[in-house]
């Protein structure tokens, strides 16, 4: 059995119906697609990972073409939304796909950040015969670039499936750059300057990561 990370991006289309809503908007983003159900009666639900204002994320559902109703919970900057809508657009094409060929896709799936490009990034579960005919299957526009491939430990993403992407690009830097070793070999400033955001944020989300991965060490 094995695993694919991969990245898809494509230019002439959002990623997702609600892309486009939340891009007129700098208060809040989509971190993350943590699921879309198939399709019933020509409905979808889905769970969006959001950051930034959360009461600008309700305005922005409650004008949105397409969505029949929707709930949003969190605080802090960081929710959840619940959206039931009419479409799901390209991601329901890629997920036709992936069941076509019996491929398991691990949640979430995250949003790319490109400015010249949208995309996924995503990993799946198969067989390599399996993952490369659904490769070879994926519409026209749409280019691929493989992060990581190899064999299948089902412990192996448990724990950092819980975490964005943002969470764990954070996490890879902190460990990298020493910041659990004993004595701590950099700072919340370094490593805010490394990812060119504020101190404050860093030791925010090292906090939310810190209680994800212990929440789920101790279930």
């Amino acid at each position: 059995m094995r695993y694919a990370t991969i990245v898809l991006t494509w230019d002439d289309q959002p990623v997702h119906p609600l892309d486009d809503v939340f891009a007129r908007s700098d208060a809040i983003s989509v971190e993350a697609i943590r699921y879309v159900s198939p399709a019933y009666e020509g409905r979808y639900v889905e769970l969006l990972e959001l950051a930034g204002d959360l009461e600008s994320a309700r305005t922005l559902l409650a004008d949105a073409p397409g969505v029949i109703e929707y709930d949003v919970a969190g605080d802090g900057g960081r929710g959840v939304a619940y959206v039931q809508c009419r479409t799901a657009g390209l991601v329901d094409d890629l997920l036709a796909i992936l069941r076509e060929h019996e491929i398991v896709l691990e949640w979430p799936m995250s949003s790319v950040d490109d400015p010249d490009a949208r995309g996924l990034k995503l990993t799946v579960v198969g067989t390599s015969q399996a993952i490369q005919r659904a490769a070879a299957d994926l519409p026209d526009g749409i280019d691929l670039a493989l992060e990581r491939l190899g064999e299948y430990e089902p412990t192996a993403g448990q724990l950092s499936g819980l975490l964005t992407e943002r969470q764990q690009e954070l996490l890879e830097v902190a460990v990298r750059e020493g910041y659990y070793e004993v004595p701590r070999e950099t700072t919340h400033r370094e490593l805010a300057e490394r990812l060119e955001i504020a101190p404050g944020t860093v030791s925010e989300h090292l906090q939310r990561i810190e209680a994800k991965l212990i929440g789920a060490a101790l279930e």
